[in-house]
């Protein structure tokens, strides 16, 4: 589809987009987002915010969504390697509690689009990692959700995590690095 190649990911509403990249001993070129194109493949999503942000090795930001103002994000790493992970929170999804991670990097430059109604998280793999992502609505704050990263009714396999004393370890020897806020996530079907 024009300079994308668009992939459905095994649950509904999240695709892979990988850009088509033109390159030469000079360097590359490539479009990492076209409206036309994307409608084509029937993502009529409208961004309204860019946001970008840089973690360490280790860091794990997530599992994050917005409750009355559910954002759409369309993610990509420009510089080192990510998991990036998306749960289904759709009520009545037949794929309810479900997750799809995908490894992004600025070596393989894909996309992940993940729909309004997906909680949403990624741990660091690289020693840094910038991370971009467009928005279909704005951040609210107070809106705020999110579930626990290790929830075992979830049982995301974080790849290179390991667990040894009762702490997470990335590679073995670097701690998983959460904020304070995700350390106090629920899980899925934990009240509140």
């Amino acid at each position: 589809m024009g300079n994308f190649e668009i992939e459905k990911a095994p649950i509904s509403g999240l695709y892979i987009i990988t850009p088509r990249c033109y390159g030469d001993e000079r360097g590359y070129f490539m479009e990492t987002y076209n409206s036309k194109d994307l409608s084509e493949a029937g993502l009529d999503m409208k961004f309204v915010q860019d946001n970008q942000s840089m973690s360490a090795k280790g860091v794990l930001r997530g599992l994050h969504f917005q409750k009355e103002h559910p954002q759409g994000k369309l993610v990509r790493v420009i510089r080192g390697r990510v998991f990036d992970v998306a749960v289904d929170i759709r009520e009545g999804s037949p794929s309810y509690g479900e997750w799809f991670g995908i490894e992004l990097s600025e070596e393989n430059k894909k996309q992940f689009y993940i729909p309004e109604g997906f909680a949403h998280g990624f741990l660091v793999l690289s020693d840094i990692a910038e991370f971009c992502y467009k928005c279909t609505d704005f951040y609210h704050p107070e809106d705020e959700g999110g579930l626990a990263w290790n929830d075992p009714a979830i049982g995301i396999e974080w790849p290179e995590v390991s667990y040894l004393d009762g702490k997470a370890l990335l590679n073995g020897e670097v701690e998983i690095s959460l904020s304070e806020k995700d350390k106090k996530w629920p899980g899925l079907r934990d009240p509140g």
